[in-house]
């Protein structure tokens, strides 16, 4: 360590690293350490040293456009230098001698003031907003107190239920900032939880712990952060028997309000043909959705599409299917024989459709949803007397009795199917 003794005072002298060129002009730093005895200065050498590097570190990690890294490491910066970090806005409201004991800590290089280093004592940077993942990440924080004495397994327990419940949500809705969440949103979640008590055989007492959950989460820190928002949670929860069935469509509605000229043209292109995807072939949105070009067949004998677990797991081994394209889906699935990219390993689709079809009236009741396809669907195979085995099949759900044999073929899917079809 180069020590330089100015007058009576020894001096720190060292090189710059190459690293931080970017973010720090000086070629060399000369820095006073305070004392004119060699073997105190020696060994405030040191700490002196290490804390020029933590700070360049920190206003290395500032100079990047991630919004969240450049908050982290403002306020690192400013506690490095002795302060902590305020928004400017409470910056300027500082006692005069305050504010000027910040601005005369910004560090000048050639009469010029480091950017980096102003934007961390004078909050010059804003703070990332906090979305639904980041709240999580801050819950943990907030809630130290909720979790002393707890054992390993005790708080793996406690944290569990709670990272599901964020995982859930931004699934369906996407990772919202808290004051873009919508009431749409929460009735999309809540519709997604009825959809799959239905098709899952679940219980009501499952969606309303994750919506507590949640709740717990988005509520706390805005609370503790003093967000000052009014979140859309309240008169969410399922009663008991409420979501054991979400009703089908009826024949007449599809045909004479969802298949009407022109009723879904105010969706976009794939999430339409999603939709229509959807009436001859009773899939889970989200398996229409995850399509790939290698499980469309279009130019097959029997154009059909597969359901495999190609880059995502299946909901079970029955949910892995090739069905038969008839109609109104077969016709959607050709103009989009590569798939669907825009919702495809992302969330949003029912959120957005529940959302069209809610607003323009095209719901037959407010019990149903984009869902009430797949059991219209089923209704209608039952409807034509179709066999359970074939049935089920076509559904990916589970047989009750012994299974033989590989199923029915496409081509009798398609006798069976295209008398049925819209």
């Amino acid at each position: 360590m180069a020590l330089k003794k100015i007058g009576k005072t020894y001096h720190l002298r060292r090189r710059v690293p190459k690293r931080f060129a970017p973010i720090e002009p000086r070629e060399l730093v000369s820095q006073s350490l305070h004392t004119d005895s060699e073997q105190l200065a020696k060994l405030k050498a040191e700490a002196a040293w290490a804390e020029l590097i933590e700070a360049w570190e920190a206003r290395l990690a500032g100079d990047t456009e991630d919004a969240e890294r450049r908050f982290q490491a403002a306020r690192e910066l400013a506690e490095r230098r002795g302060f902590r970090f305020l928004p400017a806005a409470k910056v300027g409201a500082l006692p005069v001698a305050e504010l000027l004991e910040r601005v005369e800590a910004v560090p000048e290089h050639k009469g010029e003031p480091n950017p980096v280093e102003a934007a961390a004592l004078l909050g010059g940077v804003s703070e990332p907003p906090v979305t639904v993942t980041r709240a999580l990440d801050l819950y943990w924080g907030l809630t130290k107190d909720k979790t002393l004495g707890k054992s390993e397994d005790q708080l793996r327990r406690w944290k569990n239920p709670r990272i599901k419940a964020v995982k859930n949500f931004v699934d369906v809705v996407g990772d919202r900032p808290l004051p873009q969440i919508t009431g749409d949103d929460m009735l999309a979640f809540r519709d997604w939880w009825i959809d799959r008590i239905a098709d899952e055989d679940l219980t009501p007492n499952s969606a309303n712990k994750d919506l507590i959950h949640l709740g717990d989460v988005l509520k706390t820190v805005n609370r503790m952060k003093r967000l000052g928002l009014v979140l859309p949670l309240s008169d969410l929860s399922l009663r008991e028997g409420e979501a054991k069935k979400r009703p089908p469509f009826s024949v007449t509605w599809i045909r004479d309000h969802l298949l009407k000229p022109g009723a879904l043209d105010g969706l976009n292109d794939e999430a339409r043909a999603i939709v229509l995807v959807m009436v001859n072939t009773g899939c889970r949105p989200s398996e229409i959705a995850s399509l790939t070009p290698e499980t469309i067949h279009l130019k097959d004998n029997v154009p059909h599409i597969s359901i495999e677990p190609v880059g995502r797991q299946l909901k079970s081994r029955r949910a892995r299917r090739r069905i038969a394209l008839t109609g109104v889906s077969l016709e959607a699935m050709r103009g989009f024989p590569n798939g669907f990219p825009r919702y495809r390993d992302k969330a949003g689709l029912s959120g957005a459709v529940n959302k069209y079809l809610r607003e323009n009236g095209l719901l037959e009741s407010d019990r149903h949803s984009l869902y009430s396809l797949r059991h219209a669907f089923e209704d209608r195979l039952l409807a034509a007397k179709v066999d359970e085995r074939v049935r089920r099949d076509l559904m990916g759900h589970r047989l009750t009795r012994e299974e033989y044999g590989d199923g029915a073929t496409l081509d009798y899917q398609r006798e069976i199917l295209a008398p049925l079809a819209f």
